[in-house]
């Protein structure tokens, strides 16, 4: 069976209210931007979310967030977004806040059949030792914290335990995909698009280009498409910078 869809729209059809999404890009960078688009043009709500953090207002993961459809975050960073930060202040949303290099372990993990494993970061801190708030009562109390985990020693060093993320679908961008599902990113755009790929029962890519299989030389790929069950293309990327910086003109020059 092919692995293209005809559209974004056709592609993220079945997933349901409620559903585990892993998401790729970081910031504004690498964004499944059309997909995300095609999962909010429908009603589907209450979406647990991995992703290394949630959009911005009005773009990527930030309109499904602005709609009020999702219900918990996974994610290292909370960025520009400021309905993010006001909606797990309030209490509207839970967020877990994680290592970023261990956000990206536990999806490799989940993807490579990995159940959990130990790692040094956050060991002595609420990570490890629990009471981080997941979400926030509506007078500003918390209403839920996070757990203990489980820390145990290596070579004289503590490791704390992590447990891998597996999600029902997940969302990723690529620069170039073959109809076996081989893709290829662009530089930083690869950020958690491989990892977030793996993690996904079901993953779905958009593609700037594809081509047919067996063109694509094997030491360019990224990503085996076994990894990858649906491709959409979208053609060239209406790419967005998330915070615009450029530096004044020295003087005397244009």
């Amino acid at each position: 069976m092919s692995k293209i869809y005809a559209s974004a729209a056709a592609a993220v059809a079945d997933i349901e209210s409620g559903a585990s999404l892993a998401v790729g890009g970081f910031g504004l960078c690498g964004i499944p931007d059309v997909l995300i688009a095609a999962l909010a043009a429908g009603t589907e709500t209450a979406f647990e979310v991995f992703s290394n953090n949630c959009g911005t207002d009005g773009h990527g993961l930030g309109i499904l967030l602005e709609d009020g459809r999702i219900r918990r975050v996974t994610a290292s960073y909370v960025g520009e977004n400021k309905e993010f930060a006001r909606q797990y202040l309030s209490g509207e949303l839970e967020v877990e806040l994680t290592p970023q290099g261990t956000l990206a372990e536990k999806m490799r993990a989940g993807g490579a059949g990995i159940p959990a494993f130990f790692t040094p970061s956050g060991v002595g801190t609420p990570i490890s030792e629990g009471g981080l708030p997941w979400r926030y009562g509506p007078d500003g109390s918390v209403a839920l914290a996070s757990p203990p985990k489980e820390v145990r020693a290596f070579g004289g060093r503590d490791y704390v335990l992590e447990e891998a993320i597996t999600a029902d679908f997940s969302l990723v961008h690529a620069m170039v995909a073959d109809t076996a599902g081989n893709l290829v990113f662009n530089k930083a755009a690869m950020n958690f698009n491989p990892l977030a790929a793996m993690a996904g029962r079901v993953c779905i890519a958009q593609a700037e280009v594809i081509v047919e299989a067996g063109e694509l030389d094997p030491e360019q790929v990224h990503l085996p498409g076994i990894f990858v069950d649906r491709i959409v293309h979208i053609g060239q990327q209406d790419k967005k910078i998330e915070k615009r910086t450029v530096s004044a003109a020295e003087e005397g020059t244009r």
